[in-house]
């Protein structure tokens, strides 16, 4: 039976310091990466991260960029708008739809 291993969680701070050592030592992220303990692709795709959108790289766990998060926060916001108006429209013609009056009373 084999073993599941744990995958490593490396911190925002430690990818930030890992990036900024590459990249102040020019062409030698391959040895930056052995120096940390880290594979080189990953301290590539890091680089990668941190240039493409420098202010949210790296959010965390299972959390998106915070520009990301407000937008899943609104659609969730507006479906949820939308389900409550569908609920109200439904329930407005019910009750606007004419009952038989009882006239053999």
């Amino acid at each position: 039976m084999t073993e599941k291993k744990d995958r490593r969680k490396y911190t925002k701070e430690f990818k930030l310091e890992a990036v900024q050592l590459a990249r102040s030592h020019g062409g030698a992220a391959a040895v930056i990466a052995r120096e940390l303990g880290i594979r080189p692709n990953m301290l590539y795709r890091w680089m990668s991260e941190y240039e493409a959108d420098s202010q949210y790289a790296f959010p965390g766990l299972g959390r998106l960029k915070e520009p990301d998060e407000e937008l899943r926060s609104l659609r969730r916001e507006l479906a949820e708008t939308k389900m409550e108006r569908d609920i109200l429209k439904k329930a407005l013609s019910i009750f606007s739809k004419q009952h038989p009056t009882n006239s053999g009373l």
